[in-house]
């Protein structure tokens, strides 16, 4: 719609406040509610919201679905309202000095002979892990694990059995061997923006007759979660 001279004025300044507007959501800047800009969530603030999220996981307070869920928002979270959302039904985390720790862990080996082999819940994973399972079964469940470094090798050997080893959302899966088989990615999810320099969990595979899998999802049926 055209406007006149003598609407100028009114027009210039009207136009101000929008072009102001358009500044202040230039760039795709968020806002909260109140429309004061909202305070952009650091990779630090990230990662222990990541933390609480797997600690809640492995009390229980959380099922497959939510912990998933969770935890991906938290990995593609923008300001700390993005962040505060995912914990608001959650207890204070304990200080770190005010809980009993993980345990030394199942140590390096685990190997089951007509059996299974069950790691889950709050463990703590050593940087080489070996599992050989025999005519059985083995679920490794690292979503609320502790990870000793930046990299995790699991040896796997599957002899007419099948292991599973279920990694969380944001790190980076490395795999090698014979009969290893990978689930759903994440990139595969719109709008997952992975770390910079996420944990790095590599698997050295061989399955005969059976598999090894890597998977950030449960099976919906899951037989064993603790």
């Amino acid at each position: 719609m055209d406007t006149t001279d003598g609407g100028a004025g009114s027009a210039e300044g009207h136009g101000g406040v929008a072009s102001a507007e358009r500044a202040g959501s230039a760039g795709g800047l968020p806002a909260e509610a109140g429309g004061a800009p909202a305070t952009r969530a650091s990779d630090r603030e990230r990662d222990a919201v990541v933390q609480r999220i797997q600690q809640a996981f492995a009390e229980g307070r959380l099922d497959d679905a939510e912990f998933d869920q969770r935890m991906r928002a938290a990995l593609t979270a923008r300001t700390h309202a993005d962040l505060d959302v995912l914990l608001t039904d959650l207890p204070t985390a304990v200080a770190p000095g005010g809980a009993p720790a993980a345990g030394g862990g199942p140590g390096r080996f685990a190997i089951a002979l007509k059996s299974s082999v069950r790691r889950a819940g709050r463990w703590r994973v050593p940087e080489r892990y070996t599992t050989v399972v025999y005519k059985g079964d083995g679920w490794l469940d690292l979503r609320a694990a502790e990870l000793s470094g930046p990299v995790t090798t699991f040896f796997a050997v599957a002899y007419k059995s099948r292991v599973t080893i279920l990694v969380p959302p944001g790190v980076r899966v490395e795999m090698t061997g014979f009969g290893v088989t990978q689930g759903a990615a994440d990139e595969e999810d719109p709008g997952y923006q992975p770390a910079a320099d996420p944990p790095v969990i590599h698997v050295r595979g061989l399955a005969y007759k059976g598999a090894v899998e890597i998977t950030t999802r449960p099976p919906e049926r899951s037989a064993l979660r603790r």
